[in-house]
């Protein structure tokens, strides 16, 4: 039997990463290759995902491009990592956007994108994810990257904050229908990160105060941590900030 008290060894593990052609989504599918994973990756920029490829290896990688708000391009992600892997063990639904305003400043079709985008793309991500996984039969990990504004929206961000609530209310709902079949379900919601969310939408690139939160690499490390937990164990819901971020 497997040692359920020690930290896994996620060599030869896969797992299908979306937003992976920037940000949290391309340094999560770096630490886990690092780690010995392969990695099936979804995103929308097909020179980025070529540039991810080449830099962590064919063996390593296969990519899908496309928009996660699409049901077929996440069915077309879980099949890749069949195709090329032989299996499906872990999906982290990480792909996102954002964009500041009151409620009456954003657009319609800014609205319903950043919906489709956020929620809907996290729905369809679990629904390619959780047959396979029942199928498999050994459990899994459902890992959903949200945010600190998915526990208390700020007055600037009630359209993104109601996108990221959904994704919360959606996981813990997931975690009590899933965990008897030995899947994990973990939500990580960081506060700000220094990547390219909002660039143009609410935030500006070089802005200083982007110097003192989060990186990337930071909740990387979150994700791949909770997939290293024994299988006994599994994190809810995780919350990260800056030393330098008042809560």
């Amino acid at each position: 039997m497997p040692d359920t008290d020690t930290d896994r060894d996620l060599t030869g593990t896969v797992v299908a990463v979306t937003g992976a052609t920037a940000g949290i989504g391309r340094a999560t599918a770096r630490l886990l290759v690092a780690a010995g994973a392969r990695v099936a990756v979804l995103g929308r920029r097909r020179e980025r995902l070529a540039a991810l490829v080449e830099e962590l290896g064919e063996e390593a990688v296969t990519t899908v491009a496309g928009n996660v708000a699409d049901p077929d391009v996440n069915h077309r992600l879980v099949s890749a990592a069949l195709d090329r892997f032989g299996r499906l063990d872990s999906a982290v639904a990480n792909a996102g956007v954002g964009a500041y305003g009151g409620i009456m400043d954003l657009s319609d079709e800014q609205i319903s994108s950043m919906t489709a985008t956020n929620y809907l793309g996290t729905v369809w991500t679990v629904r390619a994810a959780v047959p396979v996984l029942r199928e498999q039969g050994s459990g899994g990990d459902i890992v959903v990257v949200s945010s600190v504004a998915g526990l208390r929206g700020g007055a600037i961000e009630a359209v993104y904050a109601g996108t990221k609530f959904a994704q919360v209310g959606l996981a813990g709902s997931l975690d009590r229908e899933l965990r008897a079949e030995g899947i994990r379900v973990s939500t990580i919601c960081p506060a700000a990160v220094s990547t390219e969310f909002a660039l143009g939408a609410g935030r500006s690139e070089g802005d200083a105060w982007l110097e003192d939160v989060l990186t990337a690499e930071d909740v990387a490390a979150a994700v791949v941590a909770v997939l290293r937990q024994p299988r006994r164990l599994r994190t809810q819901q995780w919350v990260l900030r800056s030393m330098a971020e008042e809560s």
